[in-house]
Parts: structure tokens; C-alpha cells; sequence
């Protein structure tokens, strides 16, 4: 039997690498995948231009996007500390999407929308200088060299984060590979549109006070492994 074509990638839908499927999900999670994400997920528009408030009930004070969400403790935590926040987060993985959707439901978190795919499709269909703030939590660094070109942070992606991100707007990135730490301080250095805001290394090493921690996080400290948090700002425009 011949294989399926995978289809053309666009600078709107890129080749995506990573895991889609999971195990089977537990019944809970299975029932709020069916009634729940419904009624908070998006789906990828067709026009450009989109405004991502309105993909909520009532107008958020502002916006922020978390990209790869893994099982949602970061994204629920911040979500129910700023409640006058919308928070739009992307997980292709499943039973990530299940554990947030689970999280969204136990604390009646309204303010909360869902891609439940890769982000980039939506990304590059929305209006300019709409986030606030982005999230780019432990994403899987793809070790090998061959494969170094699959991560997030890269000069496109970067370009994409500029142009939705506002003036001032913070970006931020944690990692417990010092490999992709190296690469993101690297290729965000190289980028004229952020500045690195550390003054001190308990500016990478301590995460910042209204720190969630992630699952992933957890396991790597109870393994001893380091984290390292880095906190970017989306520079000024140009007049």
C-alpha cells in the first residue's frame, strides 16, 4: 500500500513534528473532550486578520498565548490568578489537552481558550500587536543535530512572536536543557525585535514571582536537573 502524501507546507501550515496521539484517554477526560472543548476551542480561521478577543465571551483587560501547554498547570494556575486575563493556549499532545480541560472544569476557569493542534495555523492568521504576554514552557529540545531546526525558536517563529506580540510585551522561555537554552539565547540575541532582560544570574535562575510550575518542571527538579528562566521583551516600534 503507498503511502499517504503528507500535504505541501505553507508559511501558514508548517510541517508540524511531534506527537499528536496519546494512550487512550481516561473516560473523564474523553467526556470533557467531547463537551467541554467544544465550547472553548478554536478552530484554524480561514480569513486573516482575526482578533483573538473575540474568541471570548467578553472582552479580556488583555491577552496572553501559552505554545505547547504540555498538561496545563501553568496555563490553568495563571488563568485563575488573572481572572481579567484571557489566556490562549496550543497543545497538539491529547492527554495534555484532556489534563487542561480537566483543570479548566474543577476550577470553573472562564477565561481560557483552546488549540488543540499545533498554534502556528492560528498564529499567522491573527491581527498584529495583539498578545501581551507568550509562554514557550519546557518544549521538547529536540537533541539531535539533525533535528535542531525543528524547534520552536528559529528565525520565522521569532518573526511571527514579534509582529503579535505589543510593544513591551513579555516573552518568556524556561528549559532544563542547557542545549536549548544555549540555542534560544543564541537566535533571541541575533533577533533585533527582543532584548534579554536579565541583569544577574538570578535573573535565568530563579523563576519570575508569579511562576506556575509545569509537570515537566517538577520531574526534572526532583531529578536535580537545573531550570533556566528566560524573560524577553518585544522592543519598541518604529515610528
Amino acid at each position: 500500500m503507498r503511502n499517504k502524501e503528507r500535504p505541501i507546507p505553507t508559511p501558514d501550515r508548517p510541517n508540524f513534528y511531534g506527537r499528536r496521539g496519546s494512550r487512550p484517554l481516561k473516560d473523564s477526560r474523553k467526556a470533557l473532550v467531547d463537551t467541554l472543548l467544544p465550547k472553548i476551542g478554536i478552530r484554524y480561521p480561514e480569513q486573516d486578520g482575526v482578533d483573538p478577543k473575540s474568541y471570548f465571551d467578553s472582552t479580556p483587560d488583555q491577552l496572553w498565548l501559552e505554545i505547547g501547554f504540555g498538561g496545563g498547570e501553568h496555563l490553568a494556575g495563571q488563568a485563575q490568578a488573572n481572572p481579567d486575563v484571557g489566556i490562549i493556549g496550543a497543545e497538539p499532545f491529547m492527554d495534555g489537552v484532556g489534563s487542561l480541560l480537566r483543570h479548566i472544569d474543577e476550577r470553573n476557569l472562564t477565561n481560557v481558550r483552546v488549540v488543540a493542534d499545533d498554534s502556528r495555523p492560528l498564529l499567522y492568521k491573527l491581527v498584529d500587536a495583539c498578545f501581551d504576554r507568550a509562554f514557550l514552557l519546557f518544549p521538547d529540545p529536540w537533541p539531535k543535530k539533525r533535528h535542531a531546526e525543528r524547534r520552536f525558536i528559529g528565525p520565522r517563529n521569532l518573526a511571527l512572536l514579534a509582529r503579535l506580540l505589543k510593544d513591551g510585551a513579555e516573552f518568556r522561555v524556561a528549559s532544563d536543557d542547557m542545549q536549548y537554552i544555549s540555542w534560544t539565547l543564541q537566535h533571541m540575541h541575533n533577533h533585533p525585535d527582543f532584548e534579554w532582560l536579565a541583569e544577574g544570574p538570578d535573573d535565568w535562575r530563579t523563576p519570575p514571582h508569579d511562576w506556575v510550575k509545569t509537570r515537566y518542571e517538577q520531574k526534572a527538579l526532583r531529578q536535580g536537573k537545573k531550570c533556566n528562566y528566560l524573560r524577553f521583551l518585544r522592543k519598541p516600534r518604529a515610528a
